[in-house]
């Protein structure tokens, strides 16, 4: 083995590295936003909106995250509309992540006594600021740990951005190897890379949720 080609080429693995953080950073502000308005969706008491909610989860979370990063790449330029693959990887990632965000919260909202919205709506908020105020934060702080799961999950999902030409930390690995046919090396400094982003967010999520129990 030649564990140099490691050295040779780090600024390219550093590269990818830095694209497999930006994915993942895009991708988990997109999809926990719209994993929060998919959970107010699944319960809100107008039944179209409730079942608009429940059709989007159902159907993104059966349908493969490949298959999803896919039709943005190759399916929207039929159409006219074109996303690089970093983009098409972001978008593919978030709306398939979201799916998953929104039943965590949703599981949280209902873990929240119906009490605090009843009070809530008595003083005067609307149920959107009453969700939005009150009701929200209380069900987000009790559902870190699947928040948090899904979070690492995205992150480790976000190699398949590589399927579509994206310089991620795995696509660079694969191209690497490729040229030095070194793929024993490189695809383990891949997984170490992997773990320097996966590893502290894990220990984030873990303080985080010590932080909020204390409370």
């Amino acid at each position: 083995m030649h564990w140099s080609v490691l050295v040779d080429n780090a600024g390219a693995l550093f590269a990818g590295l830095l694209i497999t953080l930006e994915v993942s950073i895009l991708s988990f502000v997109f999809s926990f936003a719209i994993g929060v308005v998919v959970a107010v969706l699944r319960v809100t008491p107008s039944r179209l909106l409730n079942r608009a909610g429940t059709a989007y989860v159902e159907f993104i979370r059966n349908v493969p995250l490949l298959v999803e990063i896919f039709f943005f790449y190759f399916a929207l330029p039929s159409v006219g509309i074109r996303f690089d693959g970093f983009w098409s990887g972001v978008c593919g990632l978030s709306i398939y992540t979201g799916a998953f965000f929104a039943e965590a919260i949703r599981s949280g909202i209902f873990a929240v006594p119906s009490g605090q919205l009843e009070a809530a709506q008595a003083s005067g908020l609307s149920y959107m600021q009453a969700m939005r105020f009150v009701v929200l934060p209380q069900a987000i702080a009790m559902t870190i740990p699947p928040i948090g799961n899904t979070t690492l999950n995205m992150i480790k999902n976000s190699s398949l951005v590589s399927t579509v030409s994206v310089a991620d930390i795995l696509g660079t690995a694969n191209l690497l190897g490729g040229r030095t046919f070194a793929y024993t090396e490189l695809l383990a400094g891949a997984a170490l890379l992997y773990l320097v982003i996966t590893i502290p967010a894990a220990l984030g999520i873990n303080f985080t949720e010590r932080r909020l129990a204390i409370r």
